[in-house]
C-alpha cells in the first residue's frame, strides 16, 4: 500500500517539479515569464503613461521611431518609419530657413514622417470583415453581444495595412475629452491646431455632439499620401523627436474606435483600456490583471526587424552580439503573474520561475554585498546559481525642494542662499543611500543624472558648495562648514539674530507607516545637526498637491525621471516659466532666475555640443549657488538575471526591449528540475506514520473483539 501511494504521488507531474506554477500542460517553447505587481488601469496609448502600463504598452504599439537597443548614449533610430525624420525650419513669411538659423527665426518646425509599406495589424475583431467587404462587429445587436466578456469571444478576427492616416488619427485623439490624455497639455503648446480642435471638440462633447475624428482636420498634422504624414510644430522644438518614440504616437485604426465605442462593449469593459491593438512584436491575449496577462507573438508581424549587428565595444565580450542579424522577436509568448508581496516573488525568482527580478530591501542581504572597492557583488550562494547582477544608474532625479515663495527658507538674498546651503550639507544623502537604499544609488551635484548628455562626472561636477575633493574623491563639507552659513544666514545656534525665536523649518509628506516614521526620524535628525528644528506635516497625497499647486509648502521631497534622454528634460524643472503656483507648470520649487532662464531658451534649442555643454556648466553653476534644492540622489536600479536570459542590457528609455531577449528553454527547465527536486524521505516518512497508526487502530480493535469472544 506504501509504494502505491508514494507512486500516485509521483504520477502525473511528468517532467516538471512537483511546484511548478504554470500548469503541466505548458509547452517546452521559448516563453519568458515576469510579474507585476500593480495593475496597470490604462492600455490605450493616448492615456497610458506609467511604468506598469509601459511593460505591455511598449511591446504591442509601435511609433514611427525606437531607440538603438545597445548603444550608449542613446541614439534614436527608425522603427516603422524608412528614415530619422529631419525637421524642415520655416520663418514668419513661410520661407524655407536653413540649418543655421537661429532659434528666434523659426516660426514653425515641419517633421514629415514616411512609414514603410508592407506592416500589418495584428488580427483582431473590430478588423474583421465579412465576404462583401463589411465589418462584422461594428454594429453589434444585443443578442451578438449577450455571450461576449471578452476579445476572445468574438470567433472571427481581420486584419490590414498600416497606412499613415491610422498616425494622424492617433495625434486627434490625443484632444479628445473622453481620453483625458496626460500629455494634452504639453503637446497643445507644440503641435499645430492641437489646443483649438481640444477646444472643438469640448465644445462638441459638451453639446451631446458624437465625435468622428475622420470627419474633423487637425490643421498641424496631416496625411500626405498612403505612408506619408507631416506633423507642424510651433516654433523650434528639436526634443520632438524622443516623443516620437513614445507609444503615445504610435497608430491608432479608426476602425478600433468605431468597434470599442459600442455601448454594449463599453458595459463590459470590452475596450482600449483593457484590450490594445497594435502593429508590434506582441499581442495581449489574456488579460486578467489580478491573477495574470499574457502577450504572444503578433503572427502577423514583418520578418524584416533584425537584432541590432553593433552597439558599444564591451557589447560584444558580453555576448550581446551573438544574435545580430537575426530576425525578432525570440520570444513566442510572456507570461506574467500577479504578485503583491516581494518575499512569494522572491521565492519564485529563485526557484527558477521567473526569469528577472529586482532586488528588494528584504532580499538585499542575501543577494547583494559590497567590496572592499564598494562595488556591488552577488553572494556566493546567488552565484552558485549562475544569476548575473547588472547595475545601471536609473536617468532619474530625486532631490528636496525649497518652496522658493515662501519668506523663511525662500527667496534670493545672501542670507537666503546660506540658509539652503547649510540644510543642504546637514542633509547627508551618503548616509541616507546607505541606510534606506542598501547602497543603491549615488548623490547628486545637480539636476542632470548620469547618461544625460550635460552630466558632468567625478572632479568635473563636483557641487563646490556642498563637497570639496578630498583624495580623489568628493566629500561632503562638515557639519561645522553648515553651522558657520547658517550663522552667517542670521540663525547663530539655529536661533534668529533679529528676535532670539528658534528657527522652525516644515516637511510637508504623504508618506505614512513604519518605514516612513524611520524615514522621518532620520529627517529630523539631519537638522538637528544645525541646531534647527524640524516639523513634519503629514496629509494625503490630494492636500499636498493642492498645497504645491497653490505654494503653500515649505519644504518637500519630489523626483523625476526622464521622459527623454536630454537635458532640457530636467533642467526645464527650474525654468521660471514652469512654476507650479502661478503656472502649473513642473517646477514644483517656482524658482525663478532670469539669468538661467535666459541660458536655458538659448539651451534648449540647440543640438549636443561643446557649446551646449558650456551654456549648460553656467546654468548648473547658477543653481547650485542659489540652491533651490537639495540635490538629493539618483537611483541605482539592481538587475537579476538567470542564465538562460540572454541579450539583456539595460535601457533606460526604450519601452519595447522584449522582443530582443532570449531564452534557452532547455537549460531553464533543467535547472528548474534540479533546484526544484522533491524530498520524498518526508512523504515516506508520513505514510509510514498514517500506516503504523492504522496497524495501531486495527491491532487494538482485533485485541479487543478477541477478549469478547472469550468472554
Amino acid at each position: 500500500m506504501c509504494s502505491v501511494i508514494i507512486i500516485g504521488l509521483l504520477a502525473g507531474c511528468g517532467d516538471r517539479p512537483w511546484n511548478y506554477p504554470y500548469g503541466f500542460d505548458l509547452p517546452e517553447k521559448n516563453l519568458f515569464f515576469g510579474s507585476f505587481s500593480e495593475r496597470p488601469k490604462h492600455l490605450d496609448p493616448a492615456v497610458s503613461y506609467s511604468a506598469s502600463e509601459v511593460v505591455f504598452t511598449g511591446q504591442i504599439y509601435e511609433p514611427p521611431l525606437q531607440y538603438h537597443y545597445l548603444k550608449r548614449p542613446y541614439e534614436l533610430e527608425t522603427l516603422t518609419a524608412e528614415v530619422l525624420p529631419q525637421p524642415i525650419w520655416y520663418d514668419s513669411a513661410g520661407d524655407l530657413l536653413d540649418s543655421h538659423a537661429s532659434p528666434d527665426q523659426v516660426m514653425k518646425s515641419v517633421y514629415r514622417i514616411k512609414i514603410k509599406p508592407g506592416i500589418y495589424y495584428q488580427p483582431h475583431p473590430a478588423l474583421a470583415k465579412d465576404s462583401s467587404g463589411n465589418f462584422l462587429y461594428h454594429q453589434l445587436t444585443d443578442d451578438e453581444l449577450k455571450d461576449i466578456y471578452a476579445i476572445a469571444d468574438f470567433e472571427v478576427t481581420g486584419s490590414r495595412e498600416l497606412v499613415a492616416a491610422d498616425y494622424v488619427h492617433q495625434i486627434k485623439r490625443l484632444a479628445h475629452p473622453k481620453l483625458h490624455s496626460p500629455i494634452l497639455g504639453l503637446m497643445s503648446a507644440y503641435i499645430e491646431g492641437l489646443a483649438e480642435l481640444s477646444e472643438e471638440l469640448n465644445t462638441k462633447h459638451e453639446q451631446g455632439e458624437q465625435i468622428d475624428l475622420t470627419q474633423i482636420q487637425l490643421s498641424g498634422v496631416r496625411e500626405l499620401d498612403r505612408y506619408t504624414y507631416e506633423i507642424t510644430i510651433k516654433g523650434k522644438y528639436p526634443q520632438f523627436a524622443y516623443w516620437l518614440a513614445m507609444p503615445f504616437f504610435a497608430p491608432m485604426p479608426p476602425e478600433a474606435d468605431r468597434f470599442y465605442d459600442q455601448p454594449g462593449l463599453t458595459e463590459k469593459n470590452v475596450s482600449l483600456d483593457w484590450y490594445p491593438i497594435g502593429t508590434g512584436p506582441f499581442m495581449l491575449v489574456e488579460n486578467n490583471p489580478n491573477r495574470r496577462m499574457v502577450m504572444v507573438r503578433n503572427p502577423n508581424y514583418r520578418t524584416d526587424d533584425f537584432y541590432p549587428a553593433e552597439g558599444l565595444p564591451e557589447d560584444k565580450e558580453n555576448g550581446l552580439l551573438q544574435d545580430a542579424g537575426k530576425p525578432m522577436p525570440f520570444i513566442e509568448q510572456a507570461i506574467y503573474s500577479r504578485e503583491v508581496e516581494a518575499i512569494p516573488t522572491w521565492n519564485k525568482f529563485l526557484q527558477g520561475y521567473y526569469d528577472t527580478s529586482g532586488v528588494s530591501s528584504e532580499s538585499f542581504d542575501q543577494v547583494v554585498q559590497f567590496g572592499s572597492t564598494g562595488d556591488a557583488v552577488l553572494t556566493e550562494e546567488i552565484q552558485q546559481k549562475g544569476i548575473r547582477l547588472v547595475t545601471s544608474v536609473a536617468a532619474t532625479s530625486f532631490y528636496t525642494g525649497f518652496n522658493m515663495l515662501d519668506p523663511v527658507i525662500g527667496g534670493y538674498s545672501e542670507e537666503a542662499k546660506k540658509l539652503r546651503r547649510a540644510v543642504s550639507i546637514a542633509m547627508d544623502y551618503e548616509e541616507y543611500i546607505s541606510i534606506f537604499r542598501n547602497g543603491r544609488g549615488i548623490p547628486s551635484h545637480g539636476p542632470i543624472p548620469p547618461g544625460i548628455f550635460g552630466y558632468l562626472p567625478e572632479r568635473l561636477g563636483i557641487n563646490s558648495f556642498v563637497y570639496r575633493w578630498q583624495h580623489g574623491e568628493a566629500v561632503r563639507q562638515p557639519v561645522a562648514e553648515a553651522k558657520r552659513l547658517l550663522a552667517e544666514a542670521g540663525y547663530p545656534g539655529g536661533r534668529s539674530r533679529k528676535t532670539g525665536e528658534p528657527l522652525i523649518l516644515y516637511f510637508d509628506v504623504t508618506a505614512t507607516g513604519p518605514d516612513a516614521k524611520a524615514w522621518l526620524d532620520w529627517l529630523r535628525k539631519q537638522f538637528q545637526k544645525i541646531d534647527i528644528q524640524l516639523v513634519t506635516r503629514t496629509t494625503d497625497y490630494n492636500r499636498f498637491q493642492d498645497k504645491m499647486r497653490k505654494g503653500t509648502a515649505q519644504i518637500f521631497q519630489w523626483g523625476w525621471n526622464a521622459d527623454y534622454p536630454d537635458p532640457e528634460n530636467f533642467l526645464f524643472l527650474l525654468y521660471g516659466p514652469n512654476g507650479k503656483a502661478q503656472y502649473q507648470g513642473e517646477n514644483a520649487a517656482n524658482y525663478a532666475n532670469a539669468q538661467f532662464d535666459r541660458l536655458f531658451e538659448q539651451m534648449r534649442y540647440m543640438d549636443n555640443s561643446p557649446e551646449r555643454q558650456q551654456i549648460i556648466n553656467e546654468m548648473v553653476a547658477i543653481v547650485r549657488e542659489d540652491a533651490p534644492w537639495v540635490w538629493g540622489f539618483h537611483p541605482t536600479d539592481f538587475g537579476l538575471y538567470h542564465q538562460w536570459y540572454q541579450n539583456a542590457k539595460p535601457n533606460l528609455m526604450a519601452n519595447n526591449t522584449l522582443k530582443y531577449k532570449r531564452i534557452d528553454a532547455e537549460l531553464r527547465t533543467q535547472l528548474q528540475a534540479e533546484w526544484n527536486r522533491p524530498k520524498i524521505w518526508p512523504v515516506i516518512l508520513v505514510v509510514l506514520l498514517i500506516l503504523s497508526a492504522v496497524f495501531a487502530v486495527v491491532w487494538i480493535y482485533r485485541q479487543r473483539e478477541h477478549r469478547r469472544i472469550e468472554l
